[in-house]
């Protein structure tokens, strides 16, 4: 009995109990991930399948990680031929590579609403640190939206060819409208 003794008492103490944190749900229902290309042809379209977390180790703000994980092979730009090109291995090579994710290293606090959120971008098997740029609308409600963007050079992930007949630009926006909801845990702690 009093070999247990220690292992109750770490159980039964503050110290010895998880911490409550956030917890937090993304709907993909209710967001969207889309994306917009200069070109002599208006080249944008939207992503349907694609679903992301929000994760904290504390009620630190700074501690999140977001991840987001989408089907390339849901690119929708509303033209058939446009969506064909983009899923083959000029460009998002679905077939080999049918996930595009982004991964944060950590959140940063720019301002009342506004992060910087480092991480690690991956599309066609290739992998670069960009930042995404978001902003809260909702703060310390338990529900609110992120809004975010995210600007990449096409060709640094091997998307060196063109659609014939048509000019493209080598700069790709992204930009996210995520719906977050805090499903159980205290608020999230902001900088001030």
């Amino acid at each position: 009995m009093l070999r247990l003794a220690p292992f109750f008492f770490l159980v039964l103490s503050p110290a010895g109990r998880a911490q409550s944190v956030p917890v937090f749900a993304i709907s993909p229902e209710e967001g969207s991930i889309k994306f917009d290309v200069k070109a002599s042809v208006a080249i944008e379209g939207t992503f349907d399948k694609w679903n992301a977390t929000f994760t904290v180790t504390s009620t630190d703000a700074a501690t999140g990680v977001l991840d987001v994980k989408i089907q390339a092979n849901s690119v929708d730009t509303g033209s058939g031929m446009k969506n064909g090109k983009l899923k083959g291995k000029d460009f998002f090579d679905v077939k080999n590579n049918p996930w595009i994710t982004f991964h944060s290293d950590k959140t940063v606090q720019t301002g009342p609403d506004t992060f910087a959120v480092p991480g690690t971008f991956t599309i066609r098997g290739v992998s670069r640190s960009e930042t995404l740029s978001l902003t809260l609308f909702g703060k310390g409600t338990g529900v609110g939206t992120v809004k975010g963007t995210m600007a990449f050079d096409r060709k640094d992930y091997g998307m060196n060819s063109g659609i014939p007949f048509i000019k493209i630009a080598d700069r790709v926006e992204v930009t996210l409208d995520l719906k977050v909801k805090r499903i159980s845990g205290p608020p999230l702690v902001f900088q001030q």
